[in-house]
């Protein structure tokens, strides 16, 4: 499938997603939101994919939602009756935060490596993300309370998820930039890179890794990691037990201990492709 936005090359078990608008500091048109629903919608349509990177060309990684190209919407949303406006714009929203929902739903790992500015939408894509890495120049905003809003597709309901609250409401309250070094030590970010170069190159050696391992173990790993997060420990443990009663028998184990006792590479099998019963 062709896009305008972003690209998608998949290697090696590794689905490489770039951003493409690299003068318009990949900001995010109308055809964004579709099209990152529809790259990933591709992506699990590849068994042979394990693990997702994201990046982005240029300068920046995204300067985030392109007030511009959403100009006409928001023009639209004042004509008519109001409460039939209002609901339409709460649909609208909603359909929004699907485009980095996906993200986060997605079976796979997925890698996120930010140079430069992460900016409003920027920050909701990479709180959706599994891991994230940054060039020592890189920055993210929650840009919205910059321009008299609430951020509303995902920012303010991932991030406390991954540092402090109290930070969360500074950054949320204040519109700051927190740089690279804070980042990290706040645990947003695993990594920080002198250049792109340097940190595409290890986030690939990273995903090489994660590609090299069980499919099906991975794929469990996230799903019990994510439910975790969100449930009490009771039911954490409840869950890993029923997964592993139905996923534990396959033949990775096998081939992993083969491959333990010969001193070579696993070879696992992919994951299976999705029987479409409703297209």
């Amino acid at each position: 499938m062709a896009y305008q936005t972003l690209t998608l090359d998949v290697t090696d078990h590794i689905a490489h997603i770039s951003l493409c608008r690299p003068k318009e500091f990949n900001s995010m048109i109308l055809e964004f939101w579709q099209e990152m629903v529809d790259v990933f919608a591709e992506i699990a349509d590849r068994p042979d994919a394990r693990v997702v990177v994201i990046s982005s060309e240029g300068k920046h990684f995204t300067s985030g939602l392109d007030l511009n190209a959403f100009s006409g919407i928001m023009s639209d949303m004042t004509d008519g009756d109001p409460g039939r406006k209002r609901e339409q714009l709460f649909r609208t929203v909603k359909e929004m935060q699907q485009t980095f929902t996906v993200i986060e739903k997605c079976r796979l790992p997925v890698l996120a490596a930010i140079q430069g500015g992460c900016i409003g939408g920027g920050v909701d894509l990479a709180t959706a993300c599994d891991i994230r890495y940054c060039t020592a120049n890189a920055f993210v905003v929650i840009q919205e309370i910059n321009i008299g809003m609430v951020a509303d597709v995902g920012t303010l309901q991932r991030l406390p998820k991954l540092i402090s609250l109290g930070k969360v409401k500074e950054l949320a309250y204040t519109g700051r930039r927190m740089y690279a070094d804070e980042s990290k030590e706040c645990g947003l970010m695993t990594e920080v890179f002198k250049t792109q170069e340097e940190m595409l190159e290890a986030v690939m050696e990273t995903a090489k890794v994660i590609a090299s391992k069980s499919p099906l173990s991975v794929v469990g790993s996230k799903e019990v990691i994510n439910y975790s997060r969100d449930h009490s420990v009771d039911e954490s443990l409840n869950q890993i037990a029923l997964w592993n009663a139905g996923m534990l028998m396959s033949t990775d184990i096998m081939e992993a201990a083969k491959a333990n006792a010969m001193k070579t590479d696993p070879e696992f099998a992919d994951i299976l492709p999705l029987k479409k019963i409703v297209k």
